[in-house]
């Protein structure tokens, strides 16, 4: 367990943060035999099984055990101990880090104490011992790779209006339902607004971001956009502006001339340009098509 929290405490400075890679990670590291230090052979093991993975580490980390005997006043620092300096010295002291500091600190030591000096030369000491093994370790893969694993969920994570997560909820979550039914992911939502959506296909969690974007985006009067008609009723059509945000054109507003029918001019899937007219107290999106030149690109 020991050994496992100093591995852990040694790369959890060189994680990404949460906001850019969403994951929770895991790294098994198992030791079959050993003639030396477990714990900085799992460091160096462990930041290699991460970034073969994809996970974009601030900086690869490598470590080394460094060991001591000490004969009267006659010290002698040794570097990379094997298990019989380890067993036969007075000293076990790890040092992990990176090539520009060092990330975690563990020692064991068989006498009473130790000079400060002592343990600023078996520091520096480490420092060469600790870069050699790193430019081993790079030989074998020098950055992470720049695409997950295809087993691995896709997360994406991205920040809305805090007062907006009503709306992406909807009616006894009806809303968010919906987009999950339709895209097939998971998402969750904190109340700082930080959306987490997870899925086994990207494209997916990429629509249902979209979505929600849609659905928080604030929309203005005046602005442009072209969508489909979703719905046809007697007094007008609803057309999709954003992807989730639907907005209506009244019939008084399909042409400059009088419409009988609705469907006289648009019907159900129907590609339209439509302008903002208006957003009501209630928060409605009111469209129309009078003056609105079809094909023009959205503002």
């Amino acid at each position: 367990i020991g050994h496992g929290a100093l591995a852990e405490r040694a790369l959890l400075p060189v994680l990404p943060p949460k906001e850019s890679f969403p994951y929770v990670l895991r790294v098994v590291s198992e030791v079959l035999s050993s003639n030396g230090s477990t714990s900085m052979g799992s460091v160096c093991g462990s930041t290699l099984a991460l970034m073969d993975a994809g996970v974009p580490l601030k900086a690869p980390v490598s470590g080394a055990a460094m060991g001591l005997i000490k004969e009267g006043d006659d010290i002698r620092i040794l570097t990379d101990i094997q298990g019989i300096e380890d067993f036969l010295g007075d000293m076990d002291f790890k040092v992990a880090g990176t090539e520009k500091g060092i990330t975690a600190l563990q020692m064991d030591m068989k006498i009473p104490g130790l000079a400060m000096k002592t343990i600023g030369d078996a520091i520096n000491q480490a420092r060469p011992a600790r870069l050699h093994i790193l430019e081993k370790m790079l030989e074998a893969i020098d950055q992470p790779r720049n695409t997950l694993s295809p087993h691995a969920p896709r997360l994406l994570s991205f920040r809305i209006d805090p007062e907006l997560i009503g709306t992406v909820i909807g009616p006894g979550g009806r809303t968010i339902k919906g987009i999950t039914e339709r895209t097939n992911t998971k998402i969750d939502i904190e109340d700082g607004g930080v959306v987490t959506i997870a899925s086994h296909d990207g494209a997916a969690a990429e629509e249902a971001q979209r979505i929600i974007e849609g659905l928080t985006r604030r929309v203005s009067e005046g602005e442009v956009f072209t969508g489909a008609v979703t719905r046809v009723i007697p007094i007008g059509a609803f057309v999709e502006i954003l992807p989730g945000k639907e907005g209506m054109i009244h019939i008084s507003q399909l042409s400059e001339s009088r419409v009988e029918k609705v469907e006289d001019v648009v019907n159900v899937g129907d590609q339209v340009t439509v302008r903002v007219r208006e957003i009501d107290n209630r928060g409605r999106i009111n469209l129309t098509l009078r003056g609105v030149p079809q094909g023009e690109l959205p503002a």
